[in-house]
């Protein structure tokens, strides 16, 4: 009976322990909790705090109509697959660094300073399964280049 005891005491502390855990992350309009990613740069490692975008509706939504992001939040577009990726700055009133990403977790390359509310496509020119949207000029000022990584679980790649 002493032994079911601990075990549920230790059980509720854990779960308690989580549940604090997940509610001390920053979250986003809509009260979800936002996801730790790294950008490794030559310059180090660049902590962000990402909302994720993981569905069509999701996707296709992305951040228009939203006010300018801080410096470290981003929005982390989730794909089932590798393939070429092309973007647009349609609703979207301030301008973005975009960020494509392959499977490993490596930029392919980044379209920096996009057009507010441009509806000319802004291509992956590579195959992509992740594209990291973040304040225009943030990639600059972190040293961001096409083969540095992005660690993030989605790349099976976080520690």
């Amino acid at each position: 009976m002493h032994r079911r005891l601990l075990l549920t005491a230790a059980l509720a502390m854990a779960l308690s322990g989580a549940a604090c855990a997940q509610s001390s992350a920053p979250r986003d309009e809509s009260g979800n909790p936002l996801e730790a990613l790294t950008v490794v740069t030559d310059s180090g490692e660049h902590a962000f705090w990402v909302e994720i975008a993981d569905d069509e509706a999701e996707r296709a939504r992305g951040l228009m109509y939203r006010e300018p992001l801080a410096d470290d939040r981003g929005m982390l577009f989730q794909f089932p697959d590798m393939a070429e990726r092309g973007f647009w700055m349609e609703n979207t009133p301030s301008s973005l660094d975009i960020v494509y990403i392959d499977d490993q977790g490596r930029i392919v390359s980044i379209a920096r300073h996009t057009t507010p509310f441009s509806r000319q496509t802004i291509p992956s020119y590579g195959a992509a399964k992740g594209v990291l949207e973040v304040r225009a000029g943030r990639t600059e000022e972190i040293g961001a280049e096409p083969g540095d990584v992005v660690r993030h679980p989605f790349f099976n790649n976080a520690d």
